[in-house]
């Protein structure tokens, strides 16, 4: 025992603290564990707790600005990815911390660690020349979704600070966006992957299967697009037209790739795949020119004046202040029917989306004016002949003694 103090070389390494020094070590790890421990829950509760405050933002930012809502789904996806992986991340490295603590685990920690990291940077994928790992096409695949949300971004931008201002309509703003977002997505994709390293005449075989596929099986999806790109280009539909398909009745809110949003009167958004407008027959009550002609039927009693009956029903449509004057209203006095006289009000309207409320108006305004002129509203009448028939000995016999039993039963129940 000299003092002298002996320190490790090459042929003699450093032994491991916890094996020296086992009854200190053993707290310090386990201080360790509870701080690193701690440390992770404290950051799994702030990821959620950030990852609901982004949603909440871009909820509340997608609801001020209807333009911006189809960024909102693609946003809120990769916002739960991100949080989700993190959250992976961070407790895979807890773990792996804290078996990396233990000599008898350690060596498991290291084997873990070298086949993660191997697993991640070893080629899975070759195109032409350059091999990709695991790691390289997440961070393709995670700047492709990046261009899509910034794509949308900007086409948002374009349209509410540029195409708004300059006063140009709903429908145009919406083809002039949806152009301007597919073809800064192409152009931006392309420059990534050439950046990227990845010869595009490789994927040639990879088109042509998906092109093969696109036939058989994406049939509908293939169809669809087409028809989306038919109602881009030559606009049958626009974007705050109001449109009747089928049962449906409503105002175009958005025209995509694969479908259609139709908001109808009840606020209720119907989805309509673009293939039905151009398959099936569309009204469309405000394609070129929203002015729109309404008939309210009218039937009144025989004894009422047509005149008198044309003046009450006009004064009740111009009255009404969506009732256009120019075209005037018109009354058209049909014919005779069994129980009225059969009238028709035709007005025009520059809302057709108000339709229904202003028949509504109108129905109310016309009983005003018919109970002011007192014009009457008929019922309907059927006239009942009875004639005096010859009835046979027999049958007046059973009729009787029917009667009779009748009338007996009635004096019993009594």
């Amino acid at each position: 025992m000299s003092g002298r103090l002996v320190l490790p070389t090459a042929a003699q390494p450093a032994a491991d603290p916890a094996i020296l020094n086992s009854d200190m070590s053993l707290p310090f790890v386990l201080i360790q564990m509870a701080f690193v421990i701690g440390g992770a829950i404290v950051l799994h509760a702030f990821l959620g707790r950030l990852k609901l405050r982004l949603l909440a933002i871009v909820h509340q930012r997608t609801q001020t600005h209807a333009a911006e809502s189809e960024v909102h789904a693609p946003l809120e996806l990769f916002l739960r990815l991100l949080v989700s992986t993190a959250r992976t991340g961070l407790w895979v490295g807890v773990a792996l911390y804290i078996t990396n603590l233990f000599p008898a685990t350690r060596r498991w920690s290291n084997q873990a660690i070298y086949s993660i990291i191997s697993s991640l940077t070893a080629p899975v994928l070759t195109l032409g020349r350059r091999a990709y790992s695991i790691i390289d096409l997440l961070i393709l695949g995670a700047l492709l979704f990046a261009i899509i949300i910034l794509a949308g971004i900007l086409t948002n931008l374009l349209r509410s600070r540029v195409l708004q201002r300059a006063g140009i309509n709903r429908g145009l703003q919406e083809v002039i966006a949806m152009l301007t977002k597919y073809s800064v997505v192409t152009i931006a994709t392309i420059i990534l992957l050439q950046i990227w390293g990845l010869d595009l005449s490789s994927l040639t075989i990879l088109a042509s299967a998906l092109g093969v596929g696109i036939g058989f099986g994406l049939q509908d999806i293939a169809k669809n697009f087409g028809s989306g790109l038919v109602l881009v280009f030559e606009r049958p539909i626009q974007v705050g037209d109001f449109v009747e398909v089928g049962e449906f009745e409503g105002t175009v809110e958005r025209i995509g790739a694969r479908s259609t949003e139709i908001r109808t009167l009840d606020h209720v958004s119907i989805i309509v795949p673009n293939s039905r407008f151009l398959e099936k027959e569309v009204i469309n009550w405000s394609h070129r020119n929203p002015v729109s002609r309404l008939h309210i039927p009218i039937g009144v009693t025989h004894r009422s004046d047509p005149k008198i009956v044309q003046k009450a029903l006009l004064e009740a449509a111009q009255s009404h202040p969506d009732v256009l004057q120019s075209p005037p209203p018109k009354v058209l006095f049909h014919g005779f029917g069994d129980s009225a006289l059969h009238f028709d009000l035709l007005v025009w309207t520059g809302t057709p989306s108000r339709q229904f409320i202003l028949k509504s108006d109108l129905n109310f305004l016309i009983f005003e004016a018919l109970q002011r002129w007192q014009i009457e509203i008929p019922f309907p009448q059927r006239d009942l002949h009875l004639r005096s028939v010859q009835v046979e000995p027999a049958l007046r016999d059973t009729l009787n003694q029917f009667s009779s039993q009748s009338s007996n039963h009635s004096e019993d129940s009594q």
